[in-house]
Order: C-alpha cells, then sequence, then structure tokens
C-alpha cells in the first residue's frame, strides 16, 4: 500500500533533515544532543541533593568529585536521548535556591587516535627501544640505572583493559581502574567481532607490559602498575570525562589519554565545565598538591589538515602534548601540527614503516599499534621512569623537564625555528624527539620550579576589521612590579572572539617580544564554517624560558578566497610562567656515555615485579 500525499511529504523532510551535508561550502552542524543525566551544584551535599532527587524523581549517582559538591543525577522518565533539553526539570533546578548551578548532560563526539591495523609480536621487533633506531629514545640508559617505573602508577583512559592478560595481570592495580561507561569496577574491554574495543589495552601494554615472562614484548616501565578506566565505549558525556579524569587522584600519578574531538579538519572542541574543573582540580590537588600528570596524544587529522589548536584537550596547558614521528624521522601522514605540541616519540608512517609493538586483546600481542595513540603512551612510561628518580616533581617541574629533553635529533621538518632562548622547535614536534636517559638523569637533580604566575593583558575590545592581513601589536610589561610579575614563560594563550566568512582560511600567528614566531592556527582546508571562533583559547609552548617584556605581535592572515571577510571583537593575552629567571639555571646533566649498541640479555630481570632479584642491574 502506498503512502498518502502527505506522510510521504514529511517522511522526506524529515530525510533531509537528518542527512549532512557535504557539499563545498556547506558547514557541518551537529545540534547537541541531550540524555537524561544532569550535573547539579548543590554546597549542602548529599541529603540536600537526596531531598532534591526524592521531590523531582531523579536518581542520585553520587558526587562527582570526592568533595561533594557537584553531582550526577539521572531520570528514569527522561528519554536516553533528545535533541531538545527537558524544560520541565530545567524549570525546577533553576527555581531552586539551593542549586547554584546545573547542567543537563550531552553527548560528547570522541574518537580514539588510533588507526587501525592487524596483529603479532616482541621485544626484538621493539626497535625504538632496544637501540635498532638511531637514536632510539633512549630507555635502555634510563633502565641501566635500576629505573623500571617501580611505585608509579599509570591509568590509561580509554575503553577498558584486559585485566587477566598475560603481560599485564601482574601489574594491573584495580585502584586505578573504574567502568563508567557501565558504572562498575571492572574496567574490562567489551568484545566483538572486530576487536574495536583493543584501544586501550594497546596503549596499556606499552606504558606497562611485563618484563622477561616470555610473552610480547616489555613496556617502557615494566613495573609500574597500571590501571584502565573504560569510558569510551559507550555514552560520553562532560560528568564521565570529569569522573575520569578525577579517578583516585592521589593514587594515580600519570593518566594516559589518546582520544579527542574528531580530526577531521573543521571540528573546533574541547573540554566543558566539568572537565575543564577536572584538569584544574588534578593539577592544584592530585599527588598530594604536586600535580596530577595529564600526557595527551596530539591527534590524527593530519590527512584533513586538521590543527591540533582547535582540540581543547591538546592545547589546554594542564596536559603534556605528545606528537609521532617515523623510524626515518620523517613527519607521518595523520600527524597535526600545532604550537601547543610539547615533545615528540615514535610510530609509524607509511604501510612499509615498522609499528609499535604491545599487548593486544584476547591475551595476544600486535606489532601494529600505530598513530598518535601510540606515540603518547611511550612518553608516559619515559615520564613513569623520571618520576621515579624523582618523585617530588610538579606537573610543571615534569613539562620543563621534557622541553630540556626533546631534542631535534633527525626530525625533519621545514618549520624548525630557533626560539628565544636559542632552543629548536617545530609545529610537528613541538621540542623535538623525547630521549628518556637525559629526562631521568635531569630529574634526579632538578630543583622546583617557583610558584606558576599569570598575567592577563586585555589588548582588543572593540570591532576591528580583519583585512587580508593584519598586525595588532602591543607593548606588554608582563605584569612588572605586581605580586604576579613574570620573568621566564611557560605557556602562552591568546584568546579570541571573531567573526570570518570562512574560518579555515584564515592563518593565525603570535611573535614574542625576542622574534619567535608561532603559528597558532594554520589554514584548515575543510573548515568552511561561517561561526568564526567564540572565547576560543589558542596556545603555544614556543615561547618556553623567553622574556615576555617588549611588544607581542598577533597576526591575522587571509589564505584562502580573496573576498573572506570577518571582524575580529575581542583579544586577551595570557601569560604564564616564573619569577625566575630560567635561562640563569645550568643546563643539567649530559651523557658521557654512549647508549647500548645491542641489546644484552644478561641484563635483563629474571623474575616478575616485587622479586628480590629484580634488583641490582
Amino acid at each position: 500500500m502506498r503512502p498518502a500525499p502527505i506522510a510521504l511529504w514529511l517522511r522526506l523532510v524529515l530525510a533531509l533533515a537528518l542527512v549532512r551535508p557535504r557539499a563545498v561550502g556547506w558547514a557541518p552542524v551537529r545540534a547537541p544532543i541531550y540524555v537524561s543525566s544532569w550535573a547539579v551544584q548543590v554546597s549542602q551535599g548529599n541529603r540536600e541533593v537526596e531531598r532534591l532527587a526524592r521531590k523531582f524523581g531523579f536518581v542520585n549517582l553520587g558526587p562527582i568529585f570526592p568533595d561533594g559538591q557537584y553531582f550526577h543525577l539521572r531520570h528514569r522518565g527522561v528519554v536516553q536521548q533528545s535533541l531538545t533539553p527537558h524544560w520541565g526539570h530545567r524549570l525546577h533546578l533553576k527555581k531552586n535556591p539551593k542549586v547554584q548551578w546545573f547542567q543537563q548532560q550531552t553527548l560528547q563526539r570522541r574518537v580514539k587516535r588510533s588507526v587501525v591495523v592487524p596483529t603479532d609480536p616482541w621485544f626484538s621487533k621493539q626497535w625504538y627501544m632496544n637501540s635498532e633506531a638511531q637514536p632510539d629514545l633512549s630507555i635502555l640508559q634510563a633502565w641501566s640505572q635500576g629505573l623500571s617505573g617501580q611505585g608509579i602508577v599509570v591509568s590509561v583512559l580509554d575503553d577498558g583493559i584486559e585485566k587477566d592478560h598475560p603481560d599485564l595481570w601482574a601489574n594491573y592495580d584495580p585502584l586505578a581502574s573504574y567502568d563508567f561507561n557501565d558504572y562498575d569496577p571492572d574496567p574490562q574491554p567489551r568484545y566483538t567481532p572486530s576487536k574495536e574495543n583493543r584501544h586501550g589495552t594497546r596503549c596499556a601494554g606499552e606504558v606497562a607490559a611485563m618484563a622477561n615472562n616470555g610473552f610480547c614484548g616489555v613496556g617502557v616501565a615494566f613495573n609500574a602498575r597500571i590501571g584502565g578506566v573504560r569510558m569510551l565505549d559507550g555514552t560520553i558525556t562532560d560528568v564521565i570525562e570529569a569522573q575520569s579524569l578525577s579517578l583516585q587522584p592521589q593514587h594515580i600519578h600519570i593518566y594516559s589519554a589518546s582520544w579527542g574531538p574528531e580530526d577531521d579538519g573543521r571540528t573546533v572542541d574541547g573540554p566543558g565545565i566539568l572537565t575543564r574543573e577536572a584538569f584544574r582540580r588534578g593539577v592544584t590537588k592530585g599527588r598530594g598538591g604536586l600535580g596530577t600528570l595529564f600526557i595527551w596524544a596530539s591527534g590524527n587529522g593530519g590527512l584533513h589538515y586538521d590543527n591540533c589548536n582547535c582540540d581543547g584537550y591538546t592545547n589546554s596547558i594542564h596536559t603534556l602534548s605528545v606528537g609521532s614521528t617515523t623510524q626515518q624521522g620523517r613527519v607521518p601522514w595523520y600527524s597535526e601540527a600545532c604550537a601547543s605540541t610539547l615533545t615528540t616519540t615514535y610510530s609509524s608512517g607509511v604501510a612499509t614503516d615498522p609499528q609499535i609493538v604491545t599487548t593486544d586483546l584476547h591475551h595476544g600481542c600486535t606489532d601494529q599499534h600505530t598513530g598518535t595513540s601510540a606515540s603518547a603512551p611511550l612518553a608516559a612510561g619515559m615520564i613513569a621512569l623520571a618520576l621515579e628518580a624523582n618523585p617530588f616533581l610538579t606537573w610543571r617541574d615534569m613539562q620543563h623537564l621534557v622541553v630540556r629533553a626533546s631534542k631535534p635529533a633527525h626530525l625533519q621538518a621545514e618549520d624548525w625555528r630557533t626560539n628565544g632562548v636559542g632552543r629548536q622547535v617545530s609545529h610537528h614536534y613541538g621540542y623535538g624527539l623525547l630521549d628518556a636517559g637525559l629526562l631521568v638523569d635531569t630529574a634526579r637533580t632538578w630543583l622546583p620550579t617557583q610558584p606558576q604566575r599569570k598575567c592577563a593583558v586585555r589588548v582588543q575590545s572593540r570591532p576591528t576589521p580583519i583585512l587580508p592581513l593584519i598586525y595588532i601589536r602591543e607593548n606588554v610589561s608582563a605584569c612588572a612590579g605586581l605580586h604576579n610579575s613574570i620573568r621566564s614563560l611557560e605557556h602562552v594563550q591568546a584568546q579570541l572572539t571573531l567573526s570570518y566568512s570562512r574560518r579555515g582560511d584564515l592563518e593565525i600567528s603570535l611573535t614574542s617580544p625576542m622574534g619567535t614566531r608561532s603559528t597558532l592556527v594554520a589554514i584548515r582546508p575543510l573548515d568552511v564554517s561561517t561561526e568564526g571562533y567564540n572565547n576560543w583559547v589558542f596556545m603555544s609552548t614556543h615561547f618556553w624560558d623567553e622574556n615576555p617584556q617588549g611588544v607581542w605581535t598577533l597576526g591575522l592572515e587571509n589564505k584562502g578566497y580573496y573576498f573572506n571577510t570577518g571582524t575580529l571583537y575581542r583579544y586577551t593575552l595570557l601569560l604564564y610562567g616564573t619569577a625566575e629567571d630560567m635561562t640563569a639555571r645550568p643546563t643539567g646533566p649530559q651523557r658521557v656515555t654512549a647508549p647500548p649498541t645491542s641489546w644484552d640479555s644478561s641484563a635483563w630481570p629474571t623474575a616478575p615485579r616485587g622479586s628480590s632479584t629484580t634488583q641490582g642491574w
């Protein structure tokens, strides 16, 4: 029976509404999808939240953070997913004087940063660790000092980890693990024929696969405790991300994350209110006040000319962003260039390049792990070794150390530049290839940095037309004479609100008083949005240790369609750093012996974690 004309017309309209336009000139618009859970802030605590929940039919799922101000509520009478918020519950919560803040949660699009490939494996294939590559990551040098990650806890935030894997079970830490997709303590991944939930298990093996157990390869920090948070295999909300990043902050030292918004070359997205609060709490309260270490993969959007400064996770000052290079020191095809990347480790490039060896699902192993997903866990393992060498390092100390322990080595790029303090830096690689031996050597003798200072400079607050090329210059004192004056820079942010007829055609740069030019965002040909940037915070690490006093220059240049137009509405320059002149510090210990040229099996420990025979390298 044929449908009536009106019904057919309605069906056609609905189908057209659901189709995402992909033609040139269309900007993809994703309406928020609301779910049946809310975050609420109630300072009176759990008793008041219970009363509120009973009154309006919510289920109280407990506090989001340990101090019991923010709570997670769910309503069984609300559909799981909706294109519109629930106005009735919004009205109830808004009218309640005990509720200081609330937010109905929405789905967050987060994708695992993996390049999907097959499986196989063991240590002779771990070219990036066993001196087959020249230079390698100098991990043997760190191991030779007796470091193995002992006493350090790393948690991989992903799609779960196979906790009973023969290469992980002895290092598995249940206190560093949780399943926020199903809200239970077991992070075991969900098995499917396509094995799409192998990502977390692979990342975990890179960090802490066991040593000398006759199976697969070995993790960089093979005696570290390893946990897994299952949070990518299901509904992802701001609440779930915040809870994952806040799990056991006094127990977990390092969180490794290889995911973020879609790397499609057109998305500008970042953490929500609660996740930003989780980062802030992590660095201020985590590890007894020393600060949680958040290690982040920079992104796999190179094929789409994406820029990781449009990703609010990698460009956060609280995350340590890690890029990739191939064995030959080339930029991989998936690699994103941006100013927020701090360091680089190995991964693979074209299909013929050697890849990363690690644990795999179903108690297996693989030698085909790749992408920036494979680079970040290697850095997390190396940082675990440095933290074992000096457990008193703050989150900022570690970033200083990584800057100093990263070298251009053989990394090939056309944009290597020398900054104002004589360090080479690149938008592809940050400060270069991370050297574990140099990292732990420098960590042992590192003196703590002075407290972080922040100086905000409101540069532009009235509408200014964006011509084909404009420069906005500001002479900055860096808050000289005030309690927050800065002598040596760490992170620099430019917070911008602007409109532009085709956002991806606009290149934005920032040049420091010492002459270092950093590209905050390069052209993104697939970004055809007309929305511009609304209070977006760009970040650069390229000015590290420079003196910020003097003229800063923001450049905005049309690199696309000639008739593009736009307006800059607001520009705030945010400087972070310390009162100390960091360039006056010694350059740090230098290695006087060459790293081993071949693997000596007699130096390998012959017992699993905790046995006395693992001592005495």
